[in-house]
């Protein structure tokens, strides 16, 4: 009987994958098609804790806010800070803060398309606009907290 380790391999490259997740979502996303493809961020949805008086404060916003988040699916930063945010802004509740998801593949020479020159390096990335200008950003992590950055960003 002849051997192979072809096999092998192929289920060894195949099990790799899925432990690093290989479900990309690209382009633009909602919170719902994220966590109906992601239940495990649900998890941490739940079980995050933000600021209370961060919270007030940002459901007192009185004018048009717009949060662009690049994402990738398959990244442990996005999954922890972007089901922090799913959580802050469920609290938050303000329909003057609005929020456009975008998934962007691993293959960073693929992402172009989905970035479109917004000089996205790292994931996720947080852009905060207010009245058509950037006014700061949260990339990769916080320093503080999602929230504590996010009103940080909004006081400059």
């Amino acid at each position: 009987m002849k051997k192979t380790i072809f096999p092998s391999i192929c289920i060894i490259f195949f099990l790799s994958i899925y432990a690093y997740g290989t479900l990309e979502l690209l382009g633009p996303l909602s919170k719902e098609e994220i966590l109906e493809n992601f239940p495990d961020w649900q998890e941490i949805v739940a079980s995050y804790v933000p600021n209370m008086e961060v919270v007030a404060e940002l459901q007192s916003i009185q004018y048009p806010i717009e949060i662009e988040i690049f994402l990738g699916t398959w990244c442990p930063d996005t999954k922890r800070n972007v089901s922090a945010y799913f959580q802050i802004m469920d609290m938050v509740d303000n329909p003057l803060i609005t929020t456009t998801y975008i998934g962007i593949p691993r293959d960073k020479d693929s992402r172009e398309p989905y970035i479109e020159g917004k000089n996205i390096t790292k994931v996720p990335t947080f852009i905060v606009v207010i009245n058509y200008e950037e006014k700061g950003r949260i990339i990769e992590n916080p320093v503080k907290s999602v929230e504590e950055d996010l009103l940080d960003i909004i006081n400059k």
